[in-house]
């Protein structure tokens, strides 16, 4: 069984880049793409909440305005959660560019899993934007730095239905 950098084992159904090279074509660009999706989406989430937040504290003599600072953190961390922890494993900027989401170690992705990936996202984006971009370049699955550091995988939707079943008809059953 394969291992990660860190020395933590890996999945024996992880697809290959040499074999399966459709599974990775274009994934950084897709991922840009899906992110500034997901920023529009965000940004319209959080001009809504703060609005209603707003209206909200002439009601309360200014109590809900106290909420204010803590409404972009619970958004972005709420909607990653709900939308990588769901079945779909994939964020709606990330359907609409057809990838998904992939634990890459012998765990489930569930709302947790989805919550510490988008918090070690936005701590290494905001110490090490180049380099977490660059790294991307560089590793053989395109996993940007926190998905090294969580262990997840992003691949593209379409072409790994097809890896899934393959390796279903193989005689394994994926994790």
């Amino acid at each position: 069984m394969a291992t990660d950098f860190l020395g933590r084992m890996l999945r024996d159904d992880l697809p290959n880049p040499n074999t399966s090279p459709e599974l990775f074509d274009g994934i950084l660009t897709r991922r840009a793409v899906a992110f500034l999706i997901d920023c529009v989406i965000m940004g319209a989430a959080i001009v809504l909440v703060t609005l209603v937040a707003g209206i909200l504290g002439i009601f309360t003599f200014g109590l809900t305005w106290l909420s204010i600072p803590l409404i972009v953190p619970v958004t972005f961390i709420a909607y990653y959660a709900v939308t990588l922890g769901s079945p779909a494993r994939a964020t709606l900027g990330m359907r609409a560019t057809d990838i998904v989401l992939t634990p890459t170690r012998e765990t489930t992705l569930d709302g947790w899993m989805a919550m510490i990936h988008v918090v070690v996202f936005w701590i290494s984006c905001s110490l090490l934007t180049p380099f977490i971009i660059l790294i991307g370049l560089f590793t053989p699955r395109r996993q940007l730095l926190h998905d090294m550091i969580v262990g997840t995988l992003m691949v593209r939707r379409s072409p790994m239905v097809r890896h899934w079943q393959a390796y279903a008809r193989s005689g394994d059953v994926p994790g």
